[in-house]
């Protein structure tokens, strides 16, 4: 097993900086304001040839018992217990609060092994930012700086003490064998009720209120012998609407994670109308080229006419989706939720599909022969064999000539021919030409020897005479 640790902390202390800092990446947002992390955020870190997972917290406010703060306490609660060690991370500009020694005494009841950082001491003397710390009972406070890496080294090196490589298990990398699913849609429309379905627990925050997942997060799980990688991701609404600058990075977060997964989630909620915004959200991942399922949330309670009125605005809104599975589910309750998975592997095999050259070509050849491409003056594009170009998408490669001349319906026919052919259900497919090449085209001429050249001064003198005489 790898070490995990886990930061916790009051409100804009600095772990995102800090779990960004260890991980060596982007993966948590990162801005001055309290308040941004509220899930779980796991990463895989390194220090030297050992291994460990380390985990951002959302600010952790033991004294307050209402509101959002009370998920992101427990979110908290439930990190430490799984903790082999804790980064206590303070503020040492702010200096020790009361909000520092609640979680002291939340700290000391876990029985875990912590560590306190001052974080924040660039252009200040440790030792004097540091003292009034050892009030809180936890050890020696190591001063750091998130922002700038000073004493990172140090701190690691105390947090990950007795710990060797030889005691982590190998860290496998990352399997692409493993499906990677973005549950995306609208705010509030139930996607980190539905992660929370899939996993069995109350992993994210699910609470009443738009905007409660500001991050993409990533949860690995296993369900019926199969390993999966859940992403939970921030609503997206209409850039007109969007204006904090927290909210613009969760949109980019949200975009990632969709060109990050194999198969995206499109969470609509059947008690509002279909929104020109799902359509908008529907057009981003079919031209991000990833495989999709839709599920219907909210379905439980609706009326058959009200059922019906969703069924229409499917067709109406979403017809570009209609190789896609759709579901009615409710993520509350649970109810159709056990087909979701089914669905998203169906979806996944799809988009990794291996396509045999020699029956795409016969596919190609009945398509030409019952429906040709539309003549473009004198010339007909001539369509030759296919042949599988990449997958997640699959990409079909179509050689010809005269390609230049193919027409865009003509491509749409192709792609819908392709796909029923293989029954690829739940991905779209894209066909891309490729004029042949001439083996005549980069060849000059070579010049004539005398002999040519006299034999045809001659021709031409005796097309003259004929010429003439006519």
């Amino acid at each position: 097993m790898l070490p995990t640790v886990v930061i916790v902390g009051r409100p804009n202390v600095g772990k995102s900086t800090l779990f960004n800092r260890l991980t060596k990446s982007r993966a948590a947002l990162v801005a001055d304001l309290p308040g941004l992390t509220r899930d779980r955020h796991y990463g895989r870190a390194r220090f030297g040839d050992l291994q460990y997972l380390v985990i951002d917290t959302g600010g952790f406010e033991p004294v307050i018992r209402e509101g959002i703060q009370v998920e992101m306490a427990r979110q908290t609660l439930q990190a430490m217990d799984e903790a082999d060690r804790i980064i206590f991370l303070t503020d040492g500009r702010a200096g020790l609060t009361p909000g520092d020694r609640s979680i002291a005494e939340e700290l000391r009841r876990r029985a875990k092994q912590v560590t306190v950082a001052v974080n924040k001491v660039e252009g200040m003397p440790g030792d004097q930012v540091t003292a009034e710390f050892y009030e809180l009972g936890l050890g020696e406070p190591i001063p750091v700086s998130s922002a700038h890496g000073e004493g990172i080294t140090t701190l690691v090196e105390h947090v990950l003490a007795g710990y060797s490589p030889e005691q982590e298990a190998a860290a496998p990398p990352r399997d692409d064998s493993i499906p990677r699913i973005a549950i995306v849609g609208r705010p509030n429309v139930g996607k980190s009720t539905l992660v929370n379905q899939l996993l069995g627990e109350e992993r994210m925050i699910a609470f009443d209120q738009p905007g409660t997942t500001r991050d993409s997060i990533y949860v690995d799980f296993e369900k019926g012998g199969k390993r999966y990688t859940l992403i939970d991701t921030a609503g997206l609404r209409r850039r007109g609407k969007v204006f904090e600058a927290v909210e613009k990075f969760s949109v980019i977060k949200t975009m990632q994670a969709v060109e990050d997964a194999n198969v995206v989630v499109l969470t609509l909620d059947a008690q509002q109308d279909i929104s020109d915004q799902d359509a908008h959200i529907a057009g981003y991942i079919l031209n991000a080229g990833r495989a999709v399922v839709v599920a219907v949330n909210k379905w439980d309670g609706l009326e058959t006419f009200r059922r019906d009125t969703v069924k229409s605005e499917l067709v109406r809104k979403l017809g570009f989706l209609d190789f896609a599975s759709y579901l009615f589910v409710s993520a509350l309750n649970g109810t159709g939720v056990k087909g979701l998975l089914p669905a998203v592997d169906a979806a996944y095999a799809a988009a990794m599909a291996k396509l045999s050259t020699p029956k795409l070509t016969r596919v190609l050849q009945a398509a030409v022969t019952q429906h040709q491409p539309p003549k473009a003056g004198p010339f007909r594009p001539k369509l030759r064999y296919a042949h599988q170009g990449g997958h997640n998408p699959p990409i079909v490669v179509v050689h010809g000539s005269a390609i230049a001349h193919i027409p865009e319906s003509y491509r749409r026919y192709l792609e819908n021919t392709f796909r029923n052919a293989f029954e690829l259900r739940g991905t779209p497919l894209r066909v891309e030409f490729r004029q042949g090449h001439n083996p005549f085209a980069d060849r000059k001429p070579k010049p004539l020897t005398e002999s040519e050249q006299n034999r045809l001064r001659r021709e031409r003198r005796r097309g003259r005479k004929l010429f003439g005489k006519q």
